[in-house]
């Protein structure tokens, strides 16, 4: 459930909007929300978009907390960097602490694919319970396909694709996307905005919404406690 959440969190058409999104970036210099959880804002998600070209760096910053009775009990960071040349994904870095798990994942276009690099720092014992010394962190890797797209939840691309790299952990993200259908969106400021919403089962269980032009105009998703998450878009 912990792993649906931090997908859903890091995420997340196809047709004549994808073609137009490709030709026409849909996207200012930043686009950020605020996140809430049943009702209570606890943190944002921002996005920088750097145009250069037909190069594009995309950055993410995702920094959440929850409180109860004044102390936090679950806190959340997640930092990336995307390259892009065009539609491909060049290379990616990120960092995530999830409540105190961190992850570290690098990703590189090669000659075969997209070569990624995954590292998770083990759990935290105490030192009476684990006579074991410093302990080092768990590193993975693998070749993924060239065109995986990232599960950074802004490139629409995403609603056609089947599998997803996972920005947090490194690794695959199956998901099944199917269209709900129109609906209005309503931003921070009260303004509406017509979008079509997606709904996202497997690895990733999340509903994401997109406007006519393909940006991501809000999120909602179950957390692992029950609660329910959403991200409104900031004006």
């Amino acid at each position: 459930m912990r792993r649906r959440l931090a997908a859903s969190l890091v995420l997340i058409v196809m047709g004549s909007t994808a073609a137009a999104v490709a030709n026409d970036f849909p996207y200012g210099q930043t686009l950020s929300f605020a996140i809430y959880r049943n009702g209570q804002e606890i943190g944002q998600h921002k996005l920088v978009f750097q145009n250069d070209g037909t190069n594009r760096t995309v950055t993410v910053a995702v920094d959440l907390s929850v409180k109860a009775m004044g102390v936090t009990a679950y806190r959340y960071v997640h930092n990336s960097r995307e390259m892009w040349n065009g539609n491909a994904l060049q290379a990616l870095n990120s960092k995530t602490d999830d409540n105190g798990k961190k992850f570290v994942v690098r990703a590189q276009r090669g000659a075969n694919g997209l070569v990624v690099e995954r590292e998770t720092a083990p759990e935290t014992v105490p030192a009476a319970a684990n006579d074991q010394g410093l302990q080092r962190p768990e590193i993975g890797r693998e070749v993924l396909p060239a065109n995986i797209l990232p599960t950074s939840n802004w490139n629409v691309g995403q609603v056609g694709q089947s599998v997803l790299l996972n920005t947090q952990y490194g690794t695959q993200s199956h998901a099944t996307v199917t269209t709900v259908g129109r609906e209005p969106v309503k931003t921070t400021t009260g303004n509406t905005i017509a979008a079509t919403r997606y709904h996202y089962t497997g690895d990733i269980r999340m509903d994401q919404w997109f406007d006519d032009r393909g940006r991501w105009v809000k999120a909602a998703f179950q957390a692992f406690d029950g609660s329910t998450i959403e991200y409104i878009l900031q004006e």
